[in-house]
């Protein structure tokens, strides 16, 4: 067991580092430097840090922005886009958040469990309420 396994801490990319190339793994992962190309952490937890500047394709259970992320988006779970985050790119999710002071410019693709296990497919076309300061909108399909 690894020293991060061991006390539930995520691998992590730093600042100083840059990968250019496929990044795939089983653990959560935080990155907070560069990466250009694909990450694919399905049973995951993808976080890219304030500091990080990724240019990839994502492919992760949930997946938490805070820096920039230049690519597409796929989630199991749940999308979370924080206050400075700047996504460009479009989102495949089962739920998603938008915190006021992240800039996103894509679509979005909900995937919700129907009332027969079916997943529910929508487009989420709306935009943050800004009148609500410190709030976090939730978009779900209706």
């Amino acid at each position: 067991m690894s020293p991060s396994e061991a006390i539930g801490a995520p691998a992590t990319i730093g600042k100083s580092v840059q990968i250019r190339g496929e990044v795939k793994g089983s653990e959560d992962l935080l990155v907070d430097g560069l990466v250009e190309g694909t990450i694919t952490l399905t049973e995951s937890r993808l976080t890219i840090g304030p500091h990080a500047k990724v240019k990839a394709n994502v492919s992760a259970r949930d997946v938490v922005v805070v820096g920039s992320l230049d690519g597409d988006v796929a989630a199991t779970g749940r999308v979370e886009l924080r206050a400075g985050a700047n996504l460009v790119g479009d989102i495949r999710a089962a739920r998603l958040s938008i915190e006021e002071n992240a800039i996103f410019s894509g679509k979005v693709d909900l995937d919700q469990p129907g009332a027969h296990g079916a997943p529910e497919r929508g487009t989420v076309t709306s935009q943050v309420p800004s009148n609500a300061p410190g709030k976090t909108a939730s978009m779900f399909n209706a």
